[in-house]
C-alpha cells in the first residue's frame, strides 16, 4: 500500500534547510511528487508532497524529519493524503493555466483583494504569487517606479471574455494595469515585437510637431484627434494633414528629431529584447525620417512608415508611395512574421490609436499603450500606468533578472 504525505516547513530562512530535509527523505527512498519553496523577507515556506512505498518505515522517517527541522528552529507539519485525494490532485493538473499580471506605479491591498476576489468567485485556484518588480527604495522614491505582481492561476474558465472584461473594469476603476494571458509555450517564447511610433515609441505626434512649425498646429491637431478616436478614416485624415504642411522648410524635420521625446522605458525594453534575440519592427502611420533615426538608435530590424515629398528644400504637401494605415500595419506584421518564420502567437504588437487595433488583434500579445478608451476596449491587453518597459512584466521578466 502506498502512502502520500504533504510536508510543510516554515520558519526563518537559512542555508541548508532544503538540503537536510531531502537528505533524510532520500535515505528512506521517498519519491518527491511535488515541491515548492518561497521566501518572503527571510521567512521560508517549503512544501514537499512525497510518496512512501514502504509504509513500515514512514514513522521513523517522519521522526527524523521532525528532529531535523527542530534542530534548525523550523516548524513542520505532516498532512496524510488518501489515494483518492492524490488522484484528484493529479486530475487538476490538466486544467487551464493562466497568468494574471497586476501592474502600476505602486499597488495596495485593495487592488490585490479585488483581483483575487474575482478569481475566487470563479473558483480559480492561485498556484503561486510572485513579485516581478524590484523592492522599492524608501529613501529615494522614483517617479518612474514600478510595482508588479504575477498570479499563476489554474482552473476552467467557460467565458474568458467576461473575466477579461471584469478585470478591465477593475483596472479602470483602480488606475492600474491588469493583463490576463493563457500560460502556454507561446507566452514564454515571444520572438517579434511590432511597435507604433507616434504617441507610443515617442510621446508626441510628429505631424503635429511639423504643423506647429508650419503655423497650422490647431487645424492639424483637430484632425489628428478625430482620427485617433476612430471618427474619420486614417487615409483621409493623413492626406488632409499632410496637405496643410505645404511650404514648410525641410530643415524643420531636423528640429523635430533634435527635440524628440522618447517614451519612458523604451531604452530598457529594446535593450532587454535584443539581448533575448527578439526581432523589432516599427510599423507607423508617421514618417520615415523619425523612424529611421530611431532605427539607428535602438538597432531596430524593420521600419515601415510614410515618406513626405519635398522639392526645392520645402515640403510639397504630398506623400510618396502607399500609406501605412491600419490595414497595412496588420499585413506588415504578418509578412515580417512569415519572413522570420515566427508564429503569430509569438508576436507582440504595441500601439495607441484606432489604426493600431487590427495589428494588436492579429498579434499573440496585443497591447494598447496609453491609448484612448475605445482602443483599450478593443485590445486584449493594455498598459496605461508605466512606460514601455512595463511590457517586460507581461512577458514574465523580473527586475532581479535585469539588473
Amino acid at each position: 500500500m502506498l502512502e502520500f504525505i504533504l510536508i510543510t516547513i516554515a520558519g526563518e530562512d537559512k542555508p541548508g534547510i532544503t538540503s537536510s530535509i531531502t537528505e533524510v527523505l532520500g535515505r528512506y527512498n521517498a519519491t518527491v511528487l511535488d515541491i515548492g519553496q518561497s521566501n518572503l523577507h527571510h521567512q521560508l515556506n517549503l512544501g514537499l508532497l512525497i510518496r512512501v512505498d514502504d509504509i513500515s518505515r514512514s514513522g521513523d522517517m517522519l521522526k527524523e524529519v521532525l528532529f531535523c527541522a527542530s534542530e534548525q528552529h523550523m516548524n513542520v507539519r505532516f498532512t496524510p493524503l488518501s489515494e483518492d485525494e492524490y488522484t484528484a490532485w493529479v486530475g487538476r493538473q490538466g486544467r487551464g493555466r493562466y497568468v494574471i499580471t497586476l501592474l502600476g506605479r505602486e499597488l495596495n491591498a485593495r487592488q490585490i483583494s479585488l483581483v483575487t476576489s474575482v478569481l475566487s468567485s470563479r473558483r480559480l485556484n492561485i498556484d503561486s504569487i510572485q513579485r516581478l518588480s524590484g523592492r522599492p527604495d524608501l529613501q529615494q522614491p522614483s517617479e518612474q517606479r514600478h510595482a508588479c505582481v504575477e498570479f499563476a492561476v489554474r482552473g476552467d474558465i467557460p467565458d474568458k471574455e467576461a473575466l477579461q472584461h471584469e478585470l478591465f473594469n477593475i483596472a479602470q476603476q483602480e488606475g492600474v494595469d491588469i493583463s490576463f494571458q493563457q500560460d502556454d509555450i507561446f507566452r514564454r517564447n515571444r520572438r517579434l515585437i511590432c511597435v507604433d511610433l507616434d504617441s507610443t515609441l515617442i510621446q508626441t505626434e510628429v505631424i503635429d510637431e511639423l504643423a506647429e512649425r508650419a503655423g497650422v498646429g490647431a487645424e492639424v491637431r483637430a484632425i489628428t484627434l478625430s482620427a485617433m478616436r476612430g471618427e474619420i478614416d486614417f487615409k483621409e485624415s493623413f492626406t488632409r494633414r499632410v496637405a496643410l504642411l505645404k511650404g514648410l522648410p525641410v530643415s524643420a524635420k531636423d528640429d523635430v528629431i533634435e527635440h524628440l521625446p522618447i517614451t519612458e522605458g523604451a531604452d530598457r525594453l529594446f535593450s532587454v529584447l535584443k539581448q533575448c534575440g527578439f526581432k523589432i519592427a516599427i510599423l507607423s502611420g508617421g514618417f520615415t525620417f523619425v523612424a529611421q533615426y530611431l532605427q539607428k538608435r535602438f538597432d531596430i530590424d524593420y521600419v515601415y512608415a510614410n515618406t513626405l515629398e519635398d522639392a526645392d528644400g520645402v515640403l510639397t504637401g504630398r506623400y510618396v508611395g502607399d500609406i501605412v494605415d491600419g490595414n497595412r500595419k496588420a499585413d506588415l506584421l504578418e509578412l515580417i512574421a512569415q519572413a522570420e518564420k515566427i508564429d503569430l502567437r509569438q508576436v507582440i504588437a504595441v500601439g495607441d490609436g484606432a489604426n493600431d487595433l487590427k495589428m494588436l488583434n492579429k498579434a499573440g500579445l496585443g497591447i494598447a499603450f496609453h491609448a484612448k478608451p475605445k482602443v483599450k476596449e478593443g485590445a486584449k491587453q493594455s498598459i496605461s500606468t508605466v512606460g514601455l518597459d512595463g511590457i517586460l512584466y507581461f512577458l514574465g521578466f523580473r527586475d532581479v533578472q535585469l539588473s
